[in-house]
């Protein structure tokens, strides 16, 4: 639990995922829910500016740990497919780095729709864990890593489905954006560890990062919709 954290501390903390964060709060109203919170980063800075933040996530440790880091936050634990919120109650919902793991994405969005008011807003983020770029001696070992890691998850492509998941649910105004987390530095490492490689191929992207020619790049895909009445 304290090396998940870590490395999603890390993660959070990166400019880029700070600009990115930013971006999906626009427009959520005075009302949010953010499913799948983790640490409650998110939940957080969005009650810092005066709006009702809840977070929710399936994990009691995670919720515990939110809990505590963040007290102006509400916290839940609860599946992603059965919110413990009534019908049209927020006017804004996020769901962040975390519809690979529910076991039935579709069900999550169509609680998403349920728990949303007329006219609010629906944001989903998330890589696709096919798409991860590393540059290597050994293309080979790199893609069989990166798919390895990929087939290990219930829906490790389930970010190329957001705007298709946004539409099959009676989303409209519905938009796809694609923005980059990259890194060329050692602060990869764990994330590149996290992936599964062995030490081989680790010592590899060691020595990369201290000669300056590491280079590794996640993509992200921000979807958006409006809950129509």
């Amino acid at each position: 639990m304290s090396t998940l954290l870590t490395l999603l501390d890390a993660l959070d903390d990166r400019p880029q995922a700070v600009e990115l964060r930013e971006r999906t709060y626009s427009a959520l109203g005075e009302a949010v829910l953010d499913v799948g919170c983790g640490s409650g980063r998110a939940v957080g800075e969005l009650a810092a500016r005066g709006v009702r933040a809840i977070g929710v996530d399936a994990d009691p440790a995670m919720i515990e740990t939110a809990a505590a880091r963040w007290p102006a936050g509400e916290f839940h634990v609860a599946d992603a497919t059965a919110l413990p919120l009534g019908d049209g109650s927020v006017t804004g919902y996020r769901a962040d780095k975390v519809l690979h793991v529910v076991a039935e994405p579709a069900l999550a969005v169509a609680e998403a729709r349920r728990v949303l008011a007329p006219g609010g807003r629906a944001v989903l983020t998330g890589q696709d864990w096919d798409t991860i770029v590393i540059d290597s001696d050994d293309p080979g070992r790199t893609r069989e890593i990166v798919h390895t890691r990929a087939d290990g998850m219930p829906h490790p492509r389930i970010a190329r489905r957001y705007r298709n998941l946004l539409l099959d649910n009676g989303f409209t105004d519905v938009t796809v954006e694609v923005h980059a987390l990259m890194w060329t530095d050692a602060a990869a490492l764990p994330v590149l560890a996290n992936l599964g490689g062995d030490g081989t191929w680790l010592a590899e992207q060691a020595t990369r990062a201290r000669d300056d020619r590491l280079f590794v790049a996640v993509p992200i895909f921000l979807a958006a919709g409006t809950r129509a009445g």
